[in-house]
Formats: structure tokens, C-alpha cells, sequence
């Protein structure tokens, strides 16, 4: 069972979902696990039903459980589904984990782009070539442009060569996903991330390593910086 201390800083059902969402993510339980019913975890935390019974709501709401009639609730089975509803859902998340996994893909995407300049062929690079042509026809359907952009991240990673890294961008396409709409919705426009891309493409097609890893750094800070953005920020203490 988890055990919390409660602060008065916020109502106490928004830092009790909170501390139960850092709890189910921590991986002491796992996918198609049954969480503690809810009184013991009332008593276990010190609050009322009432709280406990939110508190699940809203996880159920974000995907994270799973309620089943007369059986209990579970954490969600759909393991890859998990990180994803969790960064739409950023009020609840804590910062430190967003930095994390903004940090992951960077040092991903950066490695992967830097070995496929260097092993990609030129069915491959045509593949990416087609990737950006969408993303230029997609211009204002941000849906559209987001497929395309993804379409595009996993051509570079394939080009890798690198089965194992493409395989962990791969499994994160609906984390990819939902990071994309984000800053594109954010922004109101494609431009600038379309011009992010395009020396990333230049530099695959040239074959030039030191240029994609630059470039493909380059479009990761950005793209995090405006995830950052279109977070809600902690309120002032």
C-alpha cells in the first residue's frame, strides 16, 4: 500500500490524484494489476471515500484504470497507452517525469538521425522525402501534418539500421503523437516545424553524420521547448 502525506497547498483531491498517479507509474504495480479497494486505501491515506472515489474517477477518465462492475479496478493493461494520456493530462504530472522524457527523446532521435546519414539508402530516402512533401501539402490540417510527422521520425529512425532504438521510437507513437499535436495546436501554425525539419533531410541526403546529429538536435530542443510551453505551469507557492 502507498503511503502519502497530504499538503494543504491544494484541494486535497488534486494532490491525492496526483500522488496515486506517481504511484501507479512507479512501477510497484503492473498493467492488468488490481489496486487496493477504496476503503482501504481511505484509511491507508487518511481521507474519505468521497476523495478516493474522485480521485479514481479521474484515472479512469485519463485511462490509467480500468473499473470493472463487481471486480474492482485495475491498472490499464495497455502499457504503451499509459505515458501518453499522462503527458495530455500534464496538470497531473510532474515536472521531473516530463523533463525525463523529453530528455530521452532527444538523445533517441539525435543518435538515430546521426546513423541513419550514415546507412541510409536511397529507398529510404526517398520514403522521408515523401514524409515532407505531406507535411508541405498538409499545410493548416494539423491532424494530417502530425501523421506525416510522425511517418517521418519513424522513416529516419528505420534508416538507422538500428532495430532495437527504432523499435523504442516505434512503441512511442502515440506518446509521439500527442507530443506533436500539442505544439502544433500550441503554435497555430506548421511553418517553423516544417523548416526544422527540412536540414535534417538535407543532412541524411548528404550522408553527413556531425550535420543530422546537429540538426536533429537543434529540432528537439525546440520541440520541447514549446512542449514546455503548452504545459499548465505549478502555481506560485
Amino acid at each position: 500500500m502507498p503511503q502519502f502525506s497530504l499538503s494543504a497547498r491544494e484541494s486535497v483531491e488534486t494532490e491525492l490524484t496526483r500522488k496515486l498517479l506517481d504511484y501507479l507509474l512507479s512501477g510497484v504495480m503492473l498493467p492488468g494489476q488490481r489496486i487496493p479497494p477504496e476503503r482501504a486505501l481511505a484509511e491507508a491515506l487518511g481521507v474519505g471515500r468521497a476523495a478516493i472515489r474522485n480521485s479514481i474517477k479521474a484515472l479512469v477518465l485519463l485511462g490509467l484504470l480500468d473499473q470493472r462492475q463487481g471486480d474492482g479496478t485495475y491498472l490499464s493493461r495497455t502499457e504503451s497507452d499509459l505515458l501518453p494520456k499522462v503527458i495530455e493530462w500534464g496538470l497531473l504530472l510532474g515536472q521531473h517525469r516530463i523533463a525525463d522524457i523529453m530528455e530521452l527523446r532527444q538523445h533517441l532521435e539525435v543518435i538515430l538521425a546521426a546513423l541513419a546519414a550514415e546507412r541510409r539508402t536511397p529507398e529510404q530516402l526517398e520514403a522521408m522525402r515523401g514524409h515532407i512533401r505531406e507535411m508541405e501539402a498538409a499545410a493548416t490540417d494539423y491532424e494530417r501534418y502530425v501523421e506525416a510527422d510522425i511517418a517521418f521520425h519513424l522513416a529516419v529512425a528505420r534508416a538507422s539500421g538500428n532495430e532495437v532504438m527504432a523499435g523504442v521510437l516505434s512503441n512511442a507513437q502515440s506518446l509521439l503523437r500527442v507530443w506533436a499535436t500539442r505544439v502544433i495546436r500550441a503554435a497555430d501554425e506548421t511553418e517553423t516545424s516544417l523548416a526544422m525539419h527540412l536540414p535534417v533531410l538535407d543532412a541524411i541526403e548528404a550522408q553527413d553524420s556531425e550535420k543530422a546529429r546537429a540538426a536533429m538536435t537543434a529540432l528537439m530542443e525546440r520541440a520541447a521547448r514549446r512542449l514546455r510551453r503548452s504545459l499548465p505551469q505549478p502555481a506560485a507557492g
